[in-house]
């Protein structure tokens, strides 16, 4: 059997983290009198802290001192870590284990490309931490998605060739991250969103087995 390197986000692939990155944004938010909705959060996928801070300032063209802007991106994390305390393997994304399992099973190098900077913490409060033969998260790269250094990075952690490359992403710019890195891309979740994927799936419940072994084949 061929050997590829099998890629996976974080916050929305594995885990539904995203509800918690959103409260504690949304917390900020309400302090400063600035509207922020689901909608509105749509446009922190896949961005990092500092750039997610700037956008929801933006959205209530509120300016902000650097000082002021330090405390809130620490506020933002201590409350975001709050609510990971009680996290477990309850909160792995239906279908997602399965396909690990598979992968494991037929030894096939497993990484994580996340802008998290708690990926590691996330994996081994949900039981996940053994699968993933490399983590690369927020805390390795200085370049955020699209930029693919972080999925790069992950496939020279396998040595494995970004061609020989499989990512499995939820938001627009990691999508664009994996085919500016000369991966093939998997999108996870609506179609019209991310139609840019090679393939797309509404949720890993909707992935089988076959599918990776055919990706695997190629």
């Amino acid at each position: 059997m061929n050997t590829k390197a099998f890629i996976f986000d974080l916050d929305g692939v594995i885990v539904d983290t995203a509800k918690y990155h959103y409260l504690a944004w949304q917390k900020i938010a309400t302090e400063l009198n600035i509207e922020f909705t689901h909608e509105h959060n749509e446009l922190l996928k896949g961005v990092s802290r500092v750039r997610s801070l700037d956008i929801i300032l933006e959205l209530g063209k509120v300016e902000a001192s650097q000082e002021d802007k330090n405390r809130w991106l620490v506020q933002k994390n201590e409350d975001y870590l709050s609510y990971l305390v009680d996290m477990d393997a309850s909160e792995i994304l239906p279908g997602v284990f399965p396909i690990l399992k598979f992968l494991k099973e037929n030894n096939q190098p497993i990484a994580l490309g996340s802008a998290s900077k708690n990926a590691r913490p996330i994996l081994e409060k949900t039981g996940l931490l053994s699968y993933f033969d490399a983590i690369v998260d927020g805390n390795d790269v200085t370049n955020a998605k699209p930029d693919p250094e972080v999925f790069l990075m992950a496939a020279k952690l396998l040595n494995i060739k970004p061609e020989d490359s499989i990512v499995f992403e939820d938001s627009v710019a990691g999508v664009q991250a994996a085919n500016i890195g000369n991966m093939t891309s998997v999108g996870i979740g609506e179609a019209n969103t991310l139609h840019e994927a090679k393939y797309i799936f509404k949720d890993f419940t909707a992935i089988d087995t076959n599918f990776i072994e055919e990706i695997i084949r190629k």
